[in-house]
C-alpha cells in the first residue's frame, strides 16, 4: 500500500519554525548620544589598532607572547606564575558587566561590544558608497547595473581591506607586528599566522557585514540573561507612554500634552493604547517591520483596534516611526523594553530631534527607569548596587596590590629525583639540588646563593655568584653537604639574594642523610 508523503509539513503562516530574517537598514542619526558613541568607536578601536606598533623599553608595548609564555602590557611583564592576577582581573570584568547593568542597563551592548563597534563601522562605509537608508532600500531592490555592481563591489572591497586590517592587527598582539609586517612583504608567513589572520578577517567581515544584528539576537546570550540583572530601578531607555499615546499624525501649532488640558494618561490607558497599537501596527509602523520580540501569557482573545482621536487627544508621539528607522536591531521601542534592545541611544537621539521639529520637550524617548516612568519613586543606590560596587573595589584594590606589590624574582628548588643522598668515603652526606631563578625583570641580575641549616649542613661550593639574565629562568645546580655524619631528615633553607639586596627570597627544603 503506498502513501502520498505531504512535503508542506510546515504552513507558511504564524506558525513557521523558521523565518527568514528581514534585513535591518539603519537610518544615520546625530544627536549627543550618537556622539557619545562614535567617541568610544573612535576610542576602543583605536586602542586596538594602535597598542601593537606603540614601543615600550625597546619592545612592543602589548605583546601577548604564547612561545615564551610572557604577557607584556606596557611596563607590566605577566608570567605564568601570575596567572591569579589574569583570574581576578576576569572577576573583575564580570563584575563590573554585573554593577553597571544593574546600574543602567546594557551599556555595555550599546556602546563596548566588539559586535557593535565593528558593526558601526561597516554601516559607515556601507553609508559612504551606497547612501542612506532610502538609498540602500531602493539599491537592494534594484536590477542589476553597472551603479549597483560598482555601489557593492566599493562597499565589499573597503570591508575586506578593513576586515584584513583587523586580522593581521589581531595577529600583531601574539607575533611582534613590525616584523609580521616585514614579513608580508615577502610573503614568509606561517601557516598558523595565516590562517588566524584570514580566519579572523572572515568572522569580522561575517559578524560585522552580514550577521549584524542576528549576533545580539541570537547568538550572543548576554541578552537572554541580562533580565535577571534588571529590576524596575534600572536605567533603560524607555518610551513614555503616559505622555506619547494616543500616537498619530497631526499638524504643527498642536501644543505638547504637558502644555495642553490633557495632561498625562493614567497607566492603565496609556498601556491598553501601547498593547492595542502593537497589536493593530498603524501603516506607517507596517511600513518600517519593526521585529521586537513582545509575548503575553495565555490567550488573549481579540483586541479592538484604536479608535480616530482628535487632534486634542493625541499624545506627543507622533508615529513618524523614525526611532525604528534609526534602531539597529530594527525594534519598535515604543513597544517596551525588549531583549533586542542594545541601549545603542538612536532613538532617543532621533525623537528629540522629531521633538524640536514639533516645538515639544525632549524625553518622550530617555533614560530612566520602569518607577519613574510609571510615576513611581525611584532609588539608584539599591543592596545589589552597593554590593556590587564593594566586590568591584574590594577586587580592583587587591589586583592593583597584587600586581604593584609583586616580586620580580621566583625561585624554586628541586631535589635530585635518582637518590636521597650520596655518601662519599671520607663520610661526607652530599644532596643535590636544583634551583630554579625566575628573572621577571627587564635587566641582567647577579645573585648569591646561601643555606641555613643545622650546624655542619653548608654549600659544597659556598655559593659563587649566579647570573640571571632579563626576563629568562636560570637553573643551577647545588650540592650540600654534611660533613658531621648528619643522619635522617633535616630542614634546610635555600636564600637567594640580589647582589645590591633589592630581592630576597627564601626556599624551604629537606636534606637526608642516612638512618642510624
Amino acid at each position: 500500500m503506498s502513501r502520498n508523503i505531504p512535503i508542506d509539513v510546515v504552513d507558511e503562516g504564524d506558525s513557521s519554525l523558521y523565518v527568514k530574517e528581514r534585513k535591518v537598514y539603519p537610518r544615520d542619526v546625530s544627536g549627543p548620544l550618537n556622539r557619545l558613541r562614535v567617541a568610544a568607536v573612535v576610542w576602543l578601536l583605536g586602542m586596538f589598532y594602535v597598542f601593537p606598533w606603540l614601543r615600550w623599553d625597546g619592545r612592543q608595548a602589548v605583546l601577548f607572547d604564547l612561545p615564551a609564555r610572557k604577557f607584556h602590557v606596557f611596563g607590566l611583564t605577566f608570567w605564568p606564575q601570575d596567572f591569579l592576577f589574569l583570574a581576578l582581573l576576569l572577576i573583575i570584568a564580570a563584575l563590573a558587566l554585573f554593577f553597571f547593568t544593574a546600574l543602567a542597563g546594557r551599556l555595555f551592548c550599546g556602546y563596548a561590544c566588539p559586535q557593535t563597534v565593528w558593526t558601526e563601522v561597516f554601516l559607515w562605509m556601507e553609508r559612504w558608497t551606497e547612501g542612506d537608508r532610502p538609498k540602500r532600500m531602493k539599491l537592494d531592490a534594484a536590477p542589476w547595473t553597472r551603479e549597483k555592481v560598482l555601489r557593492k563591489g566599493a562597499k565589499h572591497a573597503l570591508w575586506m581591506l578593513f576586515a584584513l586590517w583587523t586580522g593581521f592587527t589581531f595577529v600583531g598582539f601574539f607575533t611582534p607586528i613590525t616584523d609580521l609586517g616585514a614579513r608580508l612583504g615577502t610573503l614568509s608567513w606561517g601557516g598558523w599566522e595565516t590562517f588566524w589572520v584570514l580566519f579572523y578577517a572572515l568572522a569580522t567581515w561575517g559578524n560585522a557585514g552580514f550577521l549584524r544584528e542576528q549576533v545580539c539576537k541570537y547568538m550572543c546570550p548576554y541578552a537572554r540573561f541580562q533580565s535577571a540583572m534588571f529590576d524596575r530601578n534600572t536605567l533603560i531607555i524607555a518610551y513614555d507612554p503616559l505622555r506619547g499615546e494616543p500616537r498619530g499624525p497631526r499638524k504643527r501649532g498642536l501644543g505638547s500634552v504637558l502644555e495642553r488640558v490633557r495632561g498625562l494618561l493614567d497607566k492603565t490607558t496609556a498601556y491598553d493604547y501601547v498593547f492595542r497599537a502593537g497589536r493593530h501596527p498603524s501603516a506607517a509602523s507596517q511600513l518600517v517591520h519593526a521585529k521586537g520580540t513582545i509575548t503575553w501569557d495565555g490567550d488573549l482573545g481579540e483586541v479592538a483596534p484604536l479608535p480616530k482621536f482628535a487632534p486634542e487627544q493625541l499624545g506627543d508621539c507622533v508615529d513618524c516611526t523614525i526611532c525604528v528607522q534609526v534602531c539597529p536591531t530594527g525594534i519598535d521601542i515604543r513597544n517596551g523594553l525588549q531583549y533586542e534592545c542594545i541601549a545603542c541611544g538612536a532613538c532617543i537621539d532621533a525623537c528629540d530631534e522629531v521633538m524640536d521639529k514639533m516645538g515639544y520637550p525632549h524625553g518622550l524617548i530617555r533614560y530612566s527607569t520602569q518607577n519613574a516612568i510609571d510615576g513611581k519613586s525611584t532609588r539608584v543606590l539599591r543592596p545589589r548596587i552597593v554590593v556590587y560596587g564593594l566586590l568591584l573595589l574590594g577586587f580592583m584594590v587587591a589586583w592593583a596590590v597584587g600586581v604593584s606589590t609583586r616580586s620580580d624574582l621566583i625561585v624554586e628548588a628541586l631535589r635530585d629525583r635518582n637518590a636521597l643522598y650520596r655518601e662519599t668515603a671520607d663520610g661526607v652526606v652530599e644532596n643535590d639540588y636544583t634551583l630554579k631563578l625566575v628573572n621577571k625583570s627587564d635587566r641582567d641580575r647577579t645573585f648569591r646563593i646561601s643555606v641555613e641549616a643545622a650546624p655542619g649542613i653548608e654549600l659544597r661550593d659556598n655559593g659563587g655568584a649566579v647570573r640571571a639574565r632579563a626576563g629568562a629562568v636560570a637553573s643551577v645546580p647545588v650540592v650540600v653537604v654534611s660533613r658531621d655524619g648528619t643522619a635522617g631528615r633535616n630542614d634546610i633553607r635555600f636564600i637567594v639574594e640580589e647582589d645590591d639586596g633589592a630581592s630576597r627570597k627564601v626556599v624551604d627544603s629537606s636534606f637526608f642523610g642516612p638512618v642510624r
